[in-house]
């Protein structure tokens, strides 16, 4: 209710209280790398013994299919970075402001990613943190710091909240707006913040929240994300092939070529998430298929021609007839 509250009273309130918290969390993260190098010990990173699987070896005790199981929890270190782009319509200068915001927070994360990565395996060892609930912790003992990155480390947890929050917030907006959704959801208040965007989902997360299953909800999560993912890749290079004069003030480095290695990427992703947990995956194709039968049903009898994304695709249309 606070989390929700705050981005109801408008976004500039909820992002600035979003840039405080994760600040926060990115100073707790660097406490613990200075804190966690002294504790490293390169034996730690392969201290798993060797099973007989394909490809087995020190480093990779579960060969090739433990990297391609290991993808799902990979892709946690990079969740939620697709959202940066759904503040387009909030920004100053999206042109220029959000292509600069998603490259700074690609390498924030490489950089905060890879020394969670290493060093807390290095001092914890990869065995115990396989099976470790609190690693960060754990990876520093019983120390001060350890007792510091425990506490700082709520506030990682809040600002992936607010990041959540704002995100699904604004997807739910922009598909009511088009008539994908109830058009009730796109309703703002007068703050310009979608109150019942904000609201309904939260309720539903919060109740699923009750069930326990926070595994499975969380890999839930991670097949969702990567069923869109496959599913961007390929609208980008739809939009190469049929659209290629359509204005582009950025453009993916790499074009097609780079696209094309991230769609196998999360191809891979999405199958490895039934090699993980096929009941989350499973879980996620209903949900996905729900939604479908509500767009065959109702929504499609249903959807808003101003709304934005509409407008786009008529012109789309109109400019391939008329070619």
């Amino acid at each position: 209710m606070l989390f929700i509250g705050i981005h109801i009273a408008g976004v500039g309130e909820a992002l600035k209280v979003m840039f405080v918290i994760t600040a926060i969390a990115v100073v707790g993260l660097l406490i613990f790398a200075v804190a966690a190098v002294p504790l490293f010990d390169a034996g730690n990173l392969v201290d798993i013994p060797p099973t007989d699987a394909a490809g087995a070896s020190a480093f990779l005790p579960f060969g090739w299919l433990g990297i391609w199981s290991a993808v799902p929890f990979a892709i946690w270190f990079f969740l939620a970075l697709e959202g940066v782009p759904l503040a387009a319509e909030e920004a100053r200068d999206p042109e220029r402001n959000v292509p600069r915001g998603i490259v700074a927070a690609m390498l924030v994360l490489l950089v905060t990613g890879a020394l969670v990565l290493v060093l807390a395996t290095g001092a914890l060892g990869a065995q115990a943190l396989s099976e470790s609930g609190n690693p960060l912790v754990e990876a520093l003992g019983g120390s001060t710091a350890g007792v510091v990155v425990n506490y700082v480390g709520l506030a990682g947890l809040v600002a992936s909240f607010f990041s959540i929050i704002y995100a699904y917030s604004r997807q739910t907006f922009a598909l009511s707006r088009a008539g994908y959704l109830p058009r009730a959801l796109s309703v703002t208040n007068g703050r310009k913040a979608p109150t019942l965007a904000l609201v309904v989902p939260g309720v539903i997360g919060f109740l699923l929240s009750l069930t326990g299953q926070g595994a499975v909800l969380l890999n839930m999560a991670v097949f969702g994300a990567a069923l869109s993912y496959v599913l961007m890749m390929v609208s980008h290079i739809v939009l190469r092939r049929t659209a290629p004069e359509m204005p582009r003030p950025y453009r993916t480095p790499g074009g097609v070529a780079t696209t094309g290695f991230a769609l196998v990427v999360a191809v891979l992703a999405v199958v490895a998430t039934f090699l993980v947990d096929p009941v989350a995956a499973g879980a996620t194709l209903g949900a996905f298929a729900l939604f479908m039968l509500y767009f065959a049903l109702y929504s499609r009898h249903h959807l808003v021609a101003a709304a934005p994304d509409e407008e786009f695709a008529a012109l789309a249309r109109a400019e391939e007839e008329l070619t």
